[in-house]
């Protein structure tokens, strides 16, 4: 074969694989896609998780929950709880019938179907929940502290716009609020301008939350508005209520409980989320922490049970660990890795609806040490086999802070964690027998340009968004760019360009009618 055919072939392989790059993929052909299994990574094994589960019961009937309010008391009791000396309690019977007859396989809905949730079995889907009191604003020149990002006040518009951003980035598939709007002060307004802001925001599933019940019942009725009436919300609930159930250790929280109650009157899905800080409200050793955190949330679950049959749940361990040295949180850390892992192992072991956090990072910006804390608790709570993964993009500071261009690396970060988590097919067509016989026999010896590594491309490999492949040379030459700076570039593409339009302006108009919404319509529209 001559040097100019040889040539013109590579050439020629070279332009097919452009074109195929080029080319959009069908959601089902996609390397990774909402919903992949995992549960690979078992941080406990079988005998542990039998002892953490005794453990749980005997937890739940001796000591049980102080601090329960009376239709709560009345709700557990009718099913078999037994109330004495103050204290809640839960029957192992009651609780194992429970978990044996809770609901499983629930939908999160999202307001566009493409956007449906299915919790089943070990399917794992990552989003944003938190509550930063802070934003990172964009990285400028600052002379007391040079080239660092500045933490400001988070405020409504924030929260909106990191509603939109999470509705354009691929690899996050729900939104919960991420930060605290500041700027809002009385609780009722900031409650409902918050359910405003995030459903307004993106079409996927939201996590949503209320401090007192009224403020519940009135989310409620402007979640009908945006639905089109109570009889689709109820058929479509694209919206899960956060609830804080507990004061670790073992203690109601009472507003919580009455808000939890009338969510899931009205039809809400709920997130129960227990979150215990380990050598302070939780034990300090990582096995105390999972016990603890599963018996609060397991003690809920047959709380929910008991107000509506299987009501959708999704049980929600969240153990935190501090720094034993100061008391501080550490999100980044291995421990709570591991922890975090653990707990979602156990929500396999119960074949339960189930979410932990991860991706908490102790850094305060977007550098290399946020890098790796994310990366190792993200890819641990991935592989654990817990469905729902929480404020795994844009959190700092051991969530007090919100970085929207950290939120787009993050992004580009679980593109790859997904590919991990798809992990090796093993069959006839992948262990490739027949491809290698052909390259080996029929020539060229090599695989560039061969119809099977064409076809597997874009099928079986992920591309980053932002993370730079080049060899040194090109990259000089294309301008020495770091991952921050095209992650800044390419969120200020969104902000500017991206606003959902999917509530109508005559349903909006009824819902400012109705509700003290703060946000101005016209900073909703490219030209605001």
């Amino acid at each position: 074969m001559g040097i100019n055919t040889m040539a013109s072939r590579r050439a020629g392989g070279r332009e097919a694989r452009k074109a195929l790059r080029a080319a959009p993929l069908a959601e089902s052909e996609k390397p990774v896609r909402p919903g992949l299994d995992s549960g690979r990574y078992l941080p406990l094994e079988p005998g542990d998780l039998d002892r953490i589960h005794h453990t749980i019961l005997d937890l739940l009937e001796d000591v049980g929950f102080s601090r329960s309010i009376p239709s709560c008391i009345e709700s557990v009791t009718s099913v078999g709880g037994v109330f004495r000396d103050g204290r809640l309690k839960f029957p192992r019977s009651l609780v194992e019938d429970t978990i044996a007859n809770a609901a499983r396989d629930i939908v999160l809905y999202g307001q566009e179907p493409s956007r449906d949730i299915q919790l089943s079995g070990k399917r794992v889907y990552f989003g944003t929940a938190g509550a930063a009191v802070h934003v990172v604003d964009e990285w400028k020149s600052h002379q007391a502290y040079p080239g660092k990002g500045l933490y400001r006040e988070s405020t409504l518009q924030d929260l909106y716009d990191a509603a939109r951003l999470v509705d354009s980035l691929e690899h996050l598939h729900f939104f919960q609020r991420c930060m605290v709007a500041r700027d809002i002060e009385e609780p009722r307004a900031m409650d409902l301008n918050t359910t405003y802001a995030s459903v307004s925001g993106t079409t996927k599933h939201c996590g949503v939350s209320y401090v007192d019940p009224a403020h519940a019942e009135e989310g409620l009725r402007l979640l009908h508005e945006v639905a089109g009436g109570e009889d689709r919300w109820r058929a479509r609930p694209f919206a899960s209520l956060s609830c804080c159930f507990v004061v670790p250790p073992m203690r109601f929280a009472e507003d919580a409980c009455r808000v939890m109650e009338v969510c899931i009157r009205g039809g809400m899905p709920v997130l129960l989320l227990a979150a215990g800080q380990a050598g302070a409200t939780s034990p300090a050793s990582l096995a105390g922490s999972v016990v603890q955190e599963w018996a609060e949330v397991l003690g809920a679950l047959v709380y929910a049970n008991s107000i509506v049959p299987k009501h959708p749940c999704i049980c929600g361990p969240w153990p935190f660990v501090s720094d034993l040295r100061t008391g501080a949180m550490s999100g980044g850390s291995g421990e709570q890795a591991v922890l975090m892992a653990a707990c979602g192992q156990m929500g396999r072991y119960y074949d339960l609806p189930s979410g932990i956090a991860a991706g908490m990072a102790d850094s305060k910006i977007p550098d290399a040490q946020s890098g790796y804390e994310k990366a190792y608790t993200l890819t641990l709570a991935g592989h654990s086999g817990a469905n729902m993964i929480y404020e795994s993009a844009g959190m700092q500071a051991s969530l007090l802070g919100f970085s929207f261009e950290g939120c787009t690396i993050d992004n580009d970060m679980m593109g790859a964690i997904n590919r991990t988590i798809r992990g090796v097919e093993v069959d006839d067509d992948n262990m490739a027998l027949e491809t290698i016989r052909d390259v080996c026999v029929n020539g060229p010896e090599h695989f560039l340009g061969h119809v099977a590594t064409l076809s597997r491309m874009q099928r079986d490999y992920v591309y980053p968004d932002l993370g730079d492949r080049l060899a040194p040379a090109e990259w000089i030459s294309a301008g020495a760019e770091t991952v921050e700076m095209r992650a800044r570039r390419r969120t200020r593409e969104i902000l500017e360009t991206h606003f959902p339009t999917h509530i109508p302006d005559v349903v909006d108009q009824r819902i400012r009618e109705q509700f003290d919404i703060q946000i101005p319509l016209e900073q909703m529209r490219p030209d605001g």
